[in-house]
């Protein structure tokens, strides 16, 4: 142990000035370089937390566990440290002193530490640092001079997400653009009209657009489950990805499915509940390459015009839904300002009456997710699917409301227990094009679509266009800085299963947006795999698929691009494999490293006890040699540390390395 903090510090700092007597001086270690002294000045470079491993024992912890917290500051940097929590329990702030605890493996820096009281209420914790006269603040924010208002650090006992999210490379799948296991259950042209417009089938490659121009929802390619299940090679063996996220699949005349007409059946045309099924069995085997999960995309925000429980079109005969009559049993799931023609609606489509939730225990929430025999329960306890992607989850509320309030967020809390009670380990997350906090801090979902904290920041520095591809673009500090504002949005375990999506089939295509640049999809995978987060690879974009706004971002799969002979598919092998041998770049701390906005290199590191990762990204067109402070992430000199791109092997010399990076591409080093 080491002696009382005050005194210790004091004799050392005595003994680095020469302020003592020779033999007291004979004592005192050597300061490293890169050391601090005791001068009224804190170095904000030396300081360092998060919620990883190395960092919080318990991130996600029960109400009996109490988190040992370390925080890092320069070697005799600070004559204190502080850790500063917020209890909701009684509503008040409450002060706990670190304690000195050891150096890291460099020499470099202290490590402190404390204990959060165990208990079942909702805490936030900051830092205070002092050295002497100075004083800094840190939270998952950030550095700051004077004490922040907010961006705190989470505790939310009993608050946890499904580990296998945050070990999996997830796949997005638009089911009739995929692949085409079975002709024979292809929607043909004219087998029907949607909203007055003849079906029309396409042959696969061709415009996704509607050649008439009226309808672009009724044009069909003949993708299918049996496609997908066909396909599983491709997905677990080739890329190495171990979980699959499906577009809607639920009975609906159109090919995007977002109006459901029957929520207890799967459409015929993409194979029926048998295929389902058969689909999910094999995603769970390790038979055919490593298990995985499936997820199901969730419309529960509105139903389709044509759904029994509306039937506007009289598609269920005697099915007595609400726009047929007002003693409907189904009339209370809607919301009707002049009953049968004016009603709620999402966004203003009338093909999309909207569900009105009601009050707590109504039949519509008992219908969705109250009961066993609910939908979001049904495709859990029945055919076993892993979770679910909640479309618009934003807008579901009552009586016609917009949404995001309380109802909405009472709506999702139950859904959440709900499912849960179903399969504890289901993975809940919702469509939010913002910042999700609200929903995301216990209670509701595990995590969000990433639009904010990646997709945008992504699209923006490397593309130099927003996810919509307008002109818009960011330097690499500021696309740090973007990171971290959005990291502190959330718990780790939260952030940990973020859908980090490069496109999606309501943005324009990657590809598009970096100009039909493969290099720039390059960079993207290198980011997308090596961040923090669930990775989400929207279908051909691992081989650069173009594609504009909706319907073109909804083009066919090209399977002649689905091998590693094609360099895009090849990288991205690799770089899942990468991604699945350390668990550092899955859950380990995020820190970065260095941002050079003249050279638009960008270094981060990630870490856990086993290994320590630096990654190192060029967004230049042209090569560039950049010095990597590996101290930053505890590496003693003399370590080695590899590339597991090029194989390449460096050694750590006064506590960096120097690498090469090609334009638009990157390095992982492991140590």
């Amino acid at each position: 142990m080491r002696p009382p903090l005050r005194s210790k510090h004091a004799l050392l700092t005595f003994a680095c000035v020469g302020a003592l007597t020779g033999s007291l001086l004979a004592l005192a270690p050597a300061v490293p370089a890169r050391a601090a002294a005791h001068d009224n000045n804190v170095e904000w470079n030396g300081l360092f937390h998060d919620q990883g491993p190395l960092y919080d024992s318990a991130p996600a912890p029960s109400c009996t566990t109490a988190p040992q917290l370390t925080f890092r500051t320069y070697r005799y940097d600070a004559t204190a440290v502080t850790l500063k929590y917020w209890d909701t329990a009684d509503s008040a702030f409450h002060t706990v002193p670190m304690t000195w605890n050891r150096q890291d493996a460099t020499g470099d820096f202290d490590l402190w530490t404390a204990t959060l009281p165990a208990s079942c209420s909702v805490k936030y914790y900051r830092f205070q640092i002092v050295d002497g006269t100075a004083s800094a603040w840190y939270n998952a924010a950030g550095t700051s001079s004077s004490e922040p208002s907010s961006g705190d650090f989470y505790v939310i006992p009993g608050f946890t997400t499904p580990d296998w999210a945050k070990n999996t490379v997830l796949y997005q799948i638009f089911p009739d653009r995929f692949a085409n296991g079975d002709t024979g259950n292809d929607v043909t042209t004219g087998a029907y009209t949607y909203n007055g417009a003849p079906t029309e089938q396409k042959s696969w490659g061709a415009s996704p657009a509607a050649d008439s121009g009226y309808n672009n929802s009724t044009v069909f390619f003949g993708g299918d489950l049996q496609g997908v299940d066909q396909k599983l090679g491709y997905l677990k063996n080739t890329l190495g990805v171990n979980g699959i996220y499906l577009n809607p699949i639920f009975t609906s005349p159109s090919n995007h499915k977002y109006d459901t007409e029957d929520y207890d059946n799967v459409d015929p045309h993409l194979g029926g509940n048998s295929a389902l099924s058969q689909l999910v069995t094999d995603v769970h085997s390790s038979s055919n390459g490593p298990a995985g999960h499936i997820v199901l995309d969730g419309v529960f925000n509105h139903t389709g015009s044509w759904n029994k429980w509306f039937d506007k079109d009289n598609v269920w005969p005697g099915a007595n839904g609400a726009y047929e009559s007002q003693s409907s049993p189904y009339y209370s799931y809607y919301t009707f300002q002049n009953w049968p023609t004016q009603y709620t609606a999402w966004d203003g489509y009338p093909t999309l009456p909207k569900l009105d939730y009601g009050a707590s225990g109504s039949v519509v929430r008992n219908a969705v997710y109250g009961s066993t025999g609910s939908v979001a329960q049904e495709w859990i306890r029945n055919y076993g699917i892993d979770g679910w992607r909640l479309d618009a989850a934003g807008d579901l509320d009552a009586g016609g409301g917009a949404g995001n309030d309380a109802t909405n967020h009472q709506i999702w809390s139950e859904f959440r227990s709900a499912v849960k009670s179903a399969n504890p380990n289901a993975l809940v997350f919702g469509e939010i094009w913002g910042n999700a906090n609200s929903w995301t801090t216990g209670g509701q979902w595990d995590g969000a679509t990433n639009f904010d904290g990646f997709t945008q920041p992504v699209s923006e520095w490397i593309t130099g266009k927003d996810y919509q591809n307008n002109a818009a673009s960011i330097t690499t500090s500021q696309f740090d800085s973007w990171l971290h504002g959005t990291r502190a949005n959330y718990p780790t375990q939260v952030q940990q299963v973020m859908s980090n999506h490069l496109s999606n089939h309501d943005i324009v295509r990657f590809g598009t947006r970096a100009g039909g640049d493969i290099w720039k999809t390059y960079l993207a995978l290198f980011f997308q795999m090596t961040y923090v987060g669930m990775p989400t690879i929207y279908y051909g974009d691992e081989y650069g698929m173009q594609g504009g706004a909706d319907p073109d971002n909804r083009r066919t799969f090209d399977w002649t691009q689905a091998t590693t002979g094609n360099s895009a598919v090849a990288l991205t092998k690799k770089l899942i494999s990468i991604r699945n041998s350390y668990p550092a770049l899955r859950t380990g701390s995020f820190i970065t490293l260095g941002t050079d906005d003249t050279n638009k290199v960008y270094a981060f590191g990630r870490m856990d006890a086993s290994n320590r990762i630096a990654v190192v990204l060029n967004n230049d067109s042209v090569s560039h040699t950049y010095t990597v402070p590996a101290y930053q992430l505890s590496v003693p000199d003399g370590t080695t540390m590899t590339d597991k791109i090029t194989g390449t092997v460096y050694t750590v010399a006064n506590g960096t390395l120097s690498v090469t990076v090609q334009g638009h591409y990157g390095a992982i080093l492991v140590q």
